[in-house]
């Protein structure tokens, strides 16, 4: 089998691609080839269970149709400024061109029409004098807030115009090898994920690698099979901070999701703030090699009484060691050891006691925890000291901006890692040096989120156009 167009992954750049080459009126032959399932097919029991049965072969929140964008809290991000390294490749003026283009896309499939953060003039400027009195940047970034549900809804329509638009989509299939001769790439080797059965060989003229966070380990091993250039990026180790709303209540009425970065003493590493979920739920993603790791969901209808949202701190190795994907995962298999598989959860006036954190005082806090079930325990003794004390004296910062985030109820669940820290060296046009075979979105480390990662689809869709 021969396709003009091999794309390997069904988020959002790979499906960004089709979707641009589809609306050019691009005559090619494409295929998507996806290890999960259709977006309608994709269905998270613990909505029933109450928690995680540990889904096999793969984890449905992370796997298939539109990657986790289907099942993350769906917030677009509006400025250049957030979302990666993308506007180093293209130029800020570019990536704000297209963010601008990609977001126009994205209302035409049932994107909410209102976008989050805009005005409050007076009411920004306060939050960013806190900021400064306490020595974090405040970052300007509106917001279109898709919803977790309404965002399966809309990839769901969006599957269903390039199936009826002549693509071909294969659904649980694994991508086991990419075939690469004398330094140009060929095709890709497949199986059936389910059964792993005999490989089978696909060829194109063209392949591009779009498997997100969830392939970004299987994308580095690639590197190093095939010496397809890559260093090794940043890796964000953190957690998930939930609080009640009354205590977010001025910033997120404002800004909807406060984007804040600091480097506090003493190690002067970046922090931030990152997904923030108004309203929203904790939730427990599944990666491979049995890891959990810990994310915040958002709906347009379903609330609770809380707010959360990840503080990440960020690390970069230099030599000789060089596997920060691995260190990251080395960090969350020993805080998913103390929670028995489970992600765990401890208040922050626990952590600064020096104990841990047991199931009958969750039980009496006013932060009553979403996800039912996270085990109480001791963040501290698997998170590495350099990280929690960033992420410690972060929080304190944050205080002087949002009054009461510090309290003694916080609740911290652990492990928040982002598998983004394989870069892989590309040219204007996002090919690598073996000829044919371009990477994008997160697993080629220079996109981070759905709107970055999508734009950089369009962009690949427009430069696959021109040949």
């Amino acid at each position: 089998m021969k396709y003009d167009i091999i794309i390997v992954g069904a988020g959002p750049s790979g499906v960004f691609t089709a979707l641009e080459l589809v609306r050019q009126n691009k005559d090619k032959k494409i295929l998507i080839v996806e290890k999960g399932k259709s977006v309608d097919k994709r269905h998270c029991p613990k909505e029933k269970t109450k928690y995680c049965v540990n889904c096999k072969p793969y984890c449905h929140i992370t796997t298939g149709f539109s990657g986790a964008g289907a099942f993350s809290d769906g917030k677009l991000s509006l400025s250049y400024e957030v979302g990666g390294d993308l506007p180093e490749l293209i130029g800020a003026n570019v990536a704000q061109e297209f963010i601008d283009y990609t977001d126009n896309i994205y209302l035409e499939f049932g994107a909410d029409p209102k976008i989050e953060g805009l005005g409050h003039e007076e009411e920004v400027k306060e939050i960013r004098r806190k900021a400064i009195e306490a020595g974090l940047k405040l970052v300007d970034c509106p917001i279109r807030h898709l919803g977790t549900e309404k965002a399966h809804e809309l990839y769901y329509r969006i599957e269903n115009y390039l199936i009826e638009a002549g693509i071909e989509i294969r659904f649980d299939t694994l991508v086991t090898d990419l075939i690469i001769e004398d330094g140009e790439a060929k095709g890709i080797k497949i199986t059936d994920a389910m059964t792993k059965s005999q490989d089978e060989e696909v060829f194109g003229d063209k392949v591009i690698v779009g498997t997100g966070r969830k392939g970004a380990d299987w994308l580095n091993d690639m590197c190093v099979k095939h010496d397809i250039n890559h260093y090794a990026g940043t890796v964000d180790i953190g957690v998930r901070v939930e609080l009640r709303n009354e205590v977010m209540e001025k910033v997120n009425e404002v800004l909807y999701e406060s984007k804040l970065i600091g480097y506090p003493a003493p190690f002067k590493n970046k922090v931030r703030t990152f997904c923030q979920n108004p309203g929203g739920f904790v939730a427990q993603e599944n990666y491979d090699d049995n890891i959990a790791i810990v994310n915040g969901h958002s709906f347009k209808e379903k609330k609770s009484n809380n707010t959360n949202l990840a503080i990440l701190s960020s690390h970069n190795f230099s030599k000789p060691f060089n596997q920060p994907i691995e260190y990251g995962k080395k960090v969350a298999q020993l805080v998913n050891m103390l929670g028995n598989g489970k992600i765990l959860v401890q208040r922050y006036g626990d952590i600064l006691d020096g104990k841990r954190t047991w199931d009958h005082e969750l039980d009496r806090s006013n932060v009553r925890y979403t996800l039912p079930d996270a085990v109480a325990g001791d963040l501290t003794s698997a998170i590495p000291y350099r990280t929690m004390t960033n992420i410690l004296n972060f929080i304190q910062a944050m205080n002087v901006v949002v009054p009461g985030f510090a309290s003694s109820e916080t609740l911290l669940y652990g492990p928040e890692i982002k598998f983004y820290s394989n870069k892989i060296t590309l040219d204007e046009k996002f090919e690598t040096n073996i000829k044919n075979l371009h990477c994008l979105g997160d697993s080629s480390g220079w996109t981070r989120g759905l709107m970055m990662a999508s734009v950089m689809g369009i962009l690949m869709g427009r430069y696959l156009c021109e040949e």
